[in-house]
């Protein structure tokens, strides 16, 4: 059956009966399905497929099949999510979504071994942190972002923004978390198999520090969820799929990240994050928190 749509789409290119003879199919058959009245199943399909480019347009293009499934029971659309999926697929109707199209890490070229294994809680502050680097497009070209947040709290403690991504981006990130946080003790530094969490020059800086560094497998954004899940917080956060953040120019950028850290390395715990996952609060923070309530 999947060869008769072939014969129709391509008849007015090649010919039916050439078209036939290569699928190896008869000219009677195919003119046989041609005359068929159109299916009550086909007939849904296509009004769905209306309905659902309908919805996506709206969405500016960002709806995925599951949120555009939700607006059709809100309709009163009965269908599968599953249809939904194969109809978009049909129509090349693809969704907004925050998988990274390559990595660069190479594998086999990290310097220490995985401490953390996808288990992303810690016993007390300051025992392991996790960091990442991201981009944003701006109007004077990429910025790129360095973050480290703290694994027992969720709090982002070190942060930093280049045009750069070199070594010193991810230096400045690591430093900063340790001029605000001053651990006491021997930490974990988790991060990918990127080139400049590998670097030399990160390793011997964070040698220095006493730091023990960890490291996920290549092409995994899984092995360090914590952080990339924190990136797409802050891209939804500056409306980065309304291309508001590609307007600004460099330092504009870096100002609304700094003023989004700063709040939010204050409040998020009490807007419900710890209580949805499970984190406790350090004293430090605590104390903080209830200072940034008023």
């Amino acid at each position: 059956m999947t060869r008769l749509p072939v014969v129709s789409d391509h008849a007015a290119d090649y010919g039916v009966t050439r078209l036939c003879k290569a699928l190896k199919m008869s000219r009677s058959g195919y003119y046989d399905w041609k005359s068929r009245p159109v299916s009550a199943h086909a007939r849904r399909d296509g009004e769905l497929a209306e309905l659902i480019e309908e919805i996506h347009t709206r969405s500016r293009t960002t709806y995925g099949s599951p949120r555009v499934h939700a607006e059709l029971r809100r309709l009163d659309q009965r269908c599968s999510r599953k249809r939904v999926a194969r109809l978009m697929a049909a129509r090349g109707l693809v969704g907004a979504h925050a998988r990274r199209k390559w990595r660069r890490g190479q594998p086999d070229v990290a310097p220490a071994p995985d401490l953390v294994n996808r288990d992303f809680t810690a016993t007390k502050p300051d025992e392991i942190w996790a960091a990442d680097v991201t981009q944003f497009w701006t109007q004077e070209g990429w910025l790129y972002f360095a973050g480290v947040i703290d694994l027992y709290s969720r709090r982002v403690v070190g942060w930093a923004m280049s045009s750069s991504p070199d070594a010193d981006l991810v230096i400045d990130a690591l430093l900063m978390g340790f001029e605000r946080r001053r651990p006491d003790e021997k930490l974990i530094h988790h991060s990918d198999r990127g080139a400049i969490t590998t670097s030399l020059a990160f390793g011997n800086r964070a040698a220095e520090l006493g730091v023990t560094r960890s490291f996920g497998s290549t092409g995994d954004c899984y092995d360090n969820a914590a952080v990339e899940s924190l990136w797409a917080t802050l891209k939804r956060d500056l409306n980065w799929s309304e291309g508001r953040v590609a307007n600004l120019l460099r330092s504009e950028g870096q100002s609304e990240r700094h003023s989004w850290f700063t709040v939010r390395g204050v409040r998020d715990v009490l807007s419900g994050l710890a209580g949805t996952i499970g984190i406790r609060i350090d004293p430090l923070l605590e104390s903080l928190l209830k200072l940034s309530l008023g």
